[in-house]
């Protein structure tokens, strides 16, 4: 299917692996000239040239900056002024017990999570409101609507870009802007797939029983039993960034496996 998407340009924030390199590639695929984002030049650069070979019609670009640094972010604006898409998936998480978080941890992970996205936002979404075309996409978790205990600063940032999305989109009355967010479950990032490895030693097993065992042992509730895939949520955000999906408006959307019980 055709998404109505080329030559278009996406900025989509920590792109260098897992889900956000997934949605960089896909919207790739659909003729997209994607930005790509980390810290780490060499890695920006390795992933742009990646996509270059494998898409040789789109023109990548390197886009490191730390997002979350004021002063890099003003640079990166003006080094790109003008974007089509924003994704927002650059994020920060880790298992912490309620007591360990302290003012200075529930700071950082308000500053990463949500003011960094929310400073590109504040600055692209202007454009693309003029243009009267424009899609923001925010990288959440089924941990917004179902925090689990074991990351509580995590969650609440999380919860955070719902309420935020669905401000921004009350901007965006009668334009062709959208803006949403995706609720990915349990995903199999290059991180999920050393720990399940670090965790079963046993060679004889494949990695298919190993995340089996896994899923039947820590995350029985999950419907599929198995991790979500980036490329799945990747092409879930390709979707709904395209000209197609103009009926999403402020919307949670959930790619979460089942792993959420209830209706809403």
């Amino acid at each position: 299917m055709d998404m109505g998407l080329n030559n278009k340009t996406a900025l989509v924030t920590g792109s260098t692996k897992g889900i956000g390199k997934a949605i960089a590639i896909e919207l790739a695929k659909e003729g997209v000239n994607v930005l790509i984002n980390g810290r780490n030049h060499e890695e920006v650069e390795q992933i742009v040239n990646e996509i270059k070979t494998g898409y040789p019609a789109t023109s990548p670009q390197n886009a490191t900056a730390d997002i979350v640094d004021i002063q890099q972010r003003e640079a990166l604006f003006k080094k790109y002024p003008k974007i089509d898409i924003l994704v927002n998936n650059m994020g920060i998480y880790e298992m912490m017990q309620y007591e360990d978080v302290d003012d200075e941890v529930w700071e950082k992970y308000f500053r990463t999570n949500v003011l960094a996205a929310n400073g590109l936002c504040k600055f692209y979404l202007p454009e693309m409101l003029k243009n009267d075309f424009g899609r923001i996409i925010f990288i959440a978790s089924e941990e917004a609507i179902m925090p689990s205990g074991q990351m509580p600063q995590y969650c609440m940032t999380k919860t955070m870009l719902l309420s935020l999305s669905k401000s921004l989109s009350k901007l965006t009355t009668g334009k062709e802007v959208t803006v949403n967010t995706i609720m990915p479950g349990p995903t199999l990032s290059e991180n999920v797939h050393q720990i399940i490895e670090g965790i079963y030693l046993n060679k004889d097993m494949t990695f298919s029983e190993k995340e089996k065992d896994f899923m039947i042992t820590n995350l029985p509730q999950s419907e599929i039993q198995r991790f979500i895939r980036p490329i799945e949520v990747g092409r879930l955000a390709a979707f709904i960034c395209s000209p197609y999906a103009s009926g999403f408006k402020g919307s949670p959307i959930r790619m979460d496996g089942g792993m959420v019980p209830t209706i809403f």
